[in-house]
């Protein structure tokens, strides 16, 4: 530290960091077999679209079965070679092993499925005649691609691709057919669905995106979801690469399978499109061109345009926050100030306080609310109109401790109500259609294994809740698909299938909210550290880039689906707030259960 002379101002550069770049090296001549493995190791973290690098260490045979786009593998701090072994007698040969600690891996179709296990696989190597004498290549590897996580978060970006959800009410989808009458378009809104998957950021993630969405939805979400594209749908023939022009057009020629698609339908799949792209950095399109195999134009699509085809996927037609004051009424505030103002209470029974409640949530139509009552005992549901009475609940538990009664409500985007009862003599999640005590459904949940539910939150497209199970002593974030289907009675079954976890770095975690298309905002602790406040992504991965500012003592966390909302957090300075860019901001010092709609 210099202990003398003058002060000079200096003005701090706004431009950010670039991104690393790694081009990758052919091996060297005479290489040895090490040194062959961590050149091939480093070329497999390089931006060489189709890894043509990488294949110059592989022997011609190798080469050829390769396939990198099979899996990628990622390990906390990458592959560990060890040293070289002769195999057996006779294998003039050496081979290495790769080992590591696996956190996850990346499928065939981009999906990201969390895999804590043990990594062990092995690289053989043999000298291969070459035009400057033999050499040492590789002539056994394993599928796929291995990468330590720093380098896959440098590579790879997270992109939602975007499907129609699947109901009884939803038009005919992908029919296959290739055609269509005026009637077989509906002409209400359709809800969107976030299918996240994994792209190469540095390789053309446009076009990628656009590839992955016409192969069509990830396994774990084919069930609920459907395609305006007719079956097979591609790009046509020969073309390599998409981008839009100056005026962020951008034309996408399809194969024949698309060539008869009708108008109302072309415009639905050019929405998953535009939609799709919103997520791609890169990419700044705001019209989509449809073309047919010919090169004719099939239909074009504005982003206004495919605003109106689907439903809002925000909380609703206000920015409204809501939250319970100190006499448990449920009160709210207007979110689109940057600053913090009084909250009002709302018209109708819940805002009156005829009966003290301990949790809420707000429709998304805003017309009325589910309460809890203050023992956890009753859920009530209210409507917004002054003068009304909250009359009857319209579920009681019947557990003997407050803990183990009611959780707090949500409502999905179909307008059905969810809570789960914890009574440990009858645990069960609960779904009420329209919020309707008449129709009710104990919803089935599979892959609880003995757990129980501590919390619900639905996500506004109503295919997927996530849950906090508690099992073994913690809490842990899963996400399951929702699937609805009538019986032969006709009567409708609603199901909870392939729970799967959504926060895996996680010990424990003891709050969560939807917050977008495909991320979650969690309240917890890693092992061995104290609690914070991340964002996850529904298929267990953590976006990078995404720090929250700590908050002490986090009781209750809400966020929005729009991430210009900002967040409500029930904490130890009571009801508080982020807004975008500013620092928390305390609403009211006594206040509980903070909610946006749903």
């Amino acid at each position: 530290m210099p202990d003398n002379g003058g002060l000079q101002a200096v003005e701090a550069s706004q431009r950010p960091d670039s991104q690393v770049r790694v081009f990758a090296m052919p091996p060297r001549e005479n290489a040895g077999p090490a040194s062959i493995v961590e050149g091939f190791l480093e070329a497999l973290t390089s931006d060489d679209p189709q890894y043509t690098m990488a294949r110059k260490y592989l022997t011609k045979t190798a080469a050829k079965g390769w396939h990198p786009e099979e899996r990628t593998t990622v390990l906390t701090d990458g592959p560990s070679t060890g040293s070289a072994s002769r195999p057996s007698t006779g294998d003039e040969g050496r081979t290495f092993r790769l080992s590591g600690h696996q956190v996850a891996f990346v499928d065939q179709q981009q999906a990201y499925r969390p895999d804590g296990t043990s990594y062990s696989k092995t690289l053989h190597l043999v000298q291969e005649n070459g035009p400057k004498g033999k050499q040492w290549r590789i002539d056994g590897l394993p599928q796929g691609v291995v990468l330590g996580q720093s380098d896959f978060q440098r590579i790879y970006q997270p992109v939602n691709k975007y499907y129609y959800a699947l109901d009884e009410e939803s038009s005919g989808g992908d029919t296959g057919s290739g055609s269509e009458s005026p009637s077989d378009a509906s002409s209400r809104q359709k809800r969107l669905v976030a299918d996240p998957v994994y792209v190469r950021q540095w390789i053309d993630p446009l076009t990628q995106t656009v590839r992955a969405l016409l192969s069509g939805p990830t396994h774990w979400l084919n069930p609920v979801v459907t395609t305006t594209f007719p079956s097979d749908t591609r790009l046509r023939k020969g073309v390599k690469s998409l981008a839009p022009d100056d005026e962020n057009n951008l034309k996408v020629p399809l194969n024949a399978k698309a060539d008869h698609v009708g108008q109302a339908r072309c415009k639905e799949m050019a929405a998953q499109l535009l939609f799709s792209l919103r997520d791609v950095t890169s990419a700044n399109v705001s019209q989509i061109e449809l073309e047919r195999s010919n090169g004719s134009q099939l239909c074009v699509l504005s982003e206004s345009g495919a605003e109106a085809l689907v439903a809002p996927r925000t909380s609703g037609p206000s920015d409204d926050q809501y939250f319970l004051d100190d006499k448990g009424r449920l009160v709210q505030m207007s979110g689109a100030s940057r600053t913090a103002k009084d909250p009002e209470r709302v018209p109708g029974p819940l805002g009156v306080g005829e009966q003290r409640m301990r949790s809420v949530a707000v429709s998304r139509d805003e017309t009325q609310a589910a309460a809890v009552s203050n023992n956890g005992s009753a859920l009530f549901v209210g409507s917004f109109v002054s003068g009304a009475s909250l009359g009857d609940p319209v579920v009681r538990s019947g557990a003997k401790s407050e803990k183990d009664r009611l959780t707090t409500p949500s409502w999905d985007g179909l307008g059905d109500l969810w809570v789960a009862d914890r009574d440990p003599k009858k645990p069960r999640l609960l779904m009420f259609g329209r919020g309707m005590a008449d129709e009710i459904h104990e919803v089935d949940v599979s892959g609880l294994d003995g757990g129980r539910i501590e919390a619900v939150k639905m996500s506004a497209d109503g295919v997927r809740i996530a849950l906090l199970v508690a099992e073994n002593g913690r809490t842990t974030l899963r996400i399951g698909r929702v699937e609805r289907e009538a019986g032969p009675d006709g009567k409708l079954a609603v199901s909870v299938d392939e729970l799967r976890a959504a926060a895996p770095q996680m010990e424990e975690v003891t709050a969560m909210s939807w917050a977008g298309g495909s991320r979650l905002v969690v309240v917890g602790r890693e092992s061995g550290g104290v609690q914070q406040l991340s964002y996850v992504q529904c298929d267990g991965s953590a976006p990078t880039g995404q720090a929250l500012p700590g908050l002490t003592g986090v009781k209750e966390i809400a966020a929005s689906e729009d991430d210009r909302l900002p967040l409500v957090a029930h904490s130890d300075d009571g009801i508080v707030r982020l807004p975008p860019g500013l620092p928390w901001q305390t609403v009211l010092k006594d206040g509980t259960a903070p909610v946006y709609p749903g």
